[in-house]
């Protein structure tokens, strides 16, 4: 039975999601723009969306459900990069795409069913514009085409902004061709060395919102399901982007719920780019494993802002160690109680906490309790690696081999017999220094990594 609640940007209240076909259930989330390497504000929104994809899955089924995430291969931030780095923009693109897959791969996201990239799609864009421009929406100035916001009643609805007291922000492309300074662009003229597609006004290129319009309707219609993104395209992306779609397809509706996953911060400051405080998934990944970076950024609820530190990622780590325990290849065939946590608009910190009850009755030897906690953990995408593969990563990260442990250990077992207990608590520091945990019992010293 279906119920998923989520909480709609459109109305701010938690909603009961009624899909319109339940036989092709549409989800549609705004991808990387691929400029540089993804870091882990970005990661948020990949591992929110996943878990999103996979609930509607085990709800739905595999086969009834269409992700949509888009690639931005065209854009000005690209076009400045590539000039920076000195690269031609398909060249950047293409190793910036394959970080991104790699770092999907990395955090064990699921393939979404499409990924359509914005340059594969320019011939929808000028028609689109076209029809703007036939409808009374859009004017063309000297090879510029704007959307005029004043043609859609509806426009600062998603972001609850008022039309008469918005004013042009930092996103907002300021310009004196525009007849208003909230008016977006849908397209813009291109310099002969940067790239340029022929249209009825010229050489030129599409603006940002109108990729997301063309492509979420060419895979899902003209109305679906679910839009997502971050709480920071709320305004003026996503607003930018009902307005055109509506006015285009003479609708009142786009998406019929918007989800916005909340910040990754550090110490309380938005991770980003132009604050220079990020960390790259790939640094992130390899240092803890992309199953703890998961699991740390699904230990808040989606919505609230996620503080990123050391001290978090530890913590993570130690968690999956315990239950790691209790990993094993079979799984329940049903789907486990603590999934009605989810459907409460994702909430994992408390499904996160009955895996902790899961894997307590599983550690008190209740086989069905470790079928189901298994089942649990990889249904939020976790349990992906086996007990060797994860031990292995982990013995990746240290400097100290399993040969100089095990010699370490027989130096302080000696120490100890000669009663030299200064150099045995030294040796039990130097290897803990080195990530190195040792423990004493029944008169046998045993180890494992942090």
């Amino acid at each position: 039975m279906n119920n998923l609640q989520l909480t709609n940007t459109l109305t701010n209240k938690k909603e009961i999601f009624n899909p319109i076909n339940s036989k092709k259930v549409s989800l549609y989330a705004c991808g990387p723009t691929v400029y540089d390497n993804p870091h882990v504000g970005n990661a948020r929104a990949i591992v929110v969306f996943d878990l999103l994809f996979r609930i509607l899955i085990e709800l739905f089924g595999k086969n009834k459900v269409l992700y949509i995430r888009n690639i931005t291969d065209i854009d000005d931030k690209i076009i400045e990069a590539s000039k920076n780095k000195k690269i031609s923009i398909n060249e950047l693109t293409k190793k910036i795409t394959k970080k991104f897959h790699q770092d999907c791969k990395s955090l064990f996201c699921l393939n979404p069913t499409k990924e359509p990239k914005a340059t594969e799609h320019v011939d929808g864009m000028i028609k689109m514009t076209e029809q703007l421009i036939n409808k009374k929406a859009a004017y063309e100035i000297d090879g510029h085409v704007y959307f005029s916001v004043e043609s859609f009643k509806n426009y600062g609805k998603l972001s609850n902004k008022n039309l008469g007291d918005l004013k042009a922000g930092a996103r907002v492309e300021v310009s004196k061709k525009k007849k208003d300074p909230l008016d977006f662009v849908l397209w813009k003229p291109s310099d002969n060395n940067d790239p340029g597609w022929d249209s009825p006004w010229g050489r030129g290129r599409p603006g940002w919102h109108l990729e997301c319009s063309v492509m979420s309707e060419k895979y899902l219609g003209s109305n679906f399901d679910i839009h997502g993104g971050g709480i920071d395209l709320i305004f003026p992306h996503h607003e930018n982007e009902i307005a055109q779609s509506c006015v285009f397809n003479g609708t009142e509706k786009f998406a019929n719920y918007w989800v916005h996953n909340g910040f990754v911060t550090i110490k309380k400051e938005k991770m980003s780019k132009s604050l220079g405080n990020i960390t790259t998934i790939e640094n992130a990944t390899k240092k803890y494993s992309g199953q703890v970076v998961r699991l740390s950024l699904l230990s808040a609820q989606y919505k609230q802002p996620l503080d990123w530190s050391d001290t978090l990622l530890n913590e993570q780590s130690k968690v999956l160690d315990k239950w790691y325990t209790m990993y094993s290849p079979e799984m329940s065939d049903h789907t486990p109680e603590c999934f009605e946590d989810l459907l409460d608009d994702m909430n994992t910190p408390l499904y996160i906490s009955k895996l902790h009850d899961l894997f307590q009755q599983s550690q008190n030897g209740d086989k069905n309790k470790k079928r189901e906690f298994n089942r649990a953990c990889r249904l939020i995408g976790l349990f992906n690696e086996t007990c060797e593969e994860r031990v292995n990563f982990k013995k990746g990260k240290y400097q100290i081999s399993e040969k100089m442990i095990l010699s370490k250990i027989h130096e302080r077992d000696q120490a100890k017999k000669n009663s030299n207990y200064k150099l045995a608590d030294k040796i039990r520091a130097d290897l803990n220094k080195e990530g190195i945990d040792i423990k004493d019992e029944k008169g046998k010293t045993t180890w494992k990594y942090k």
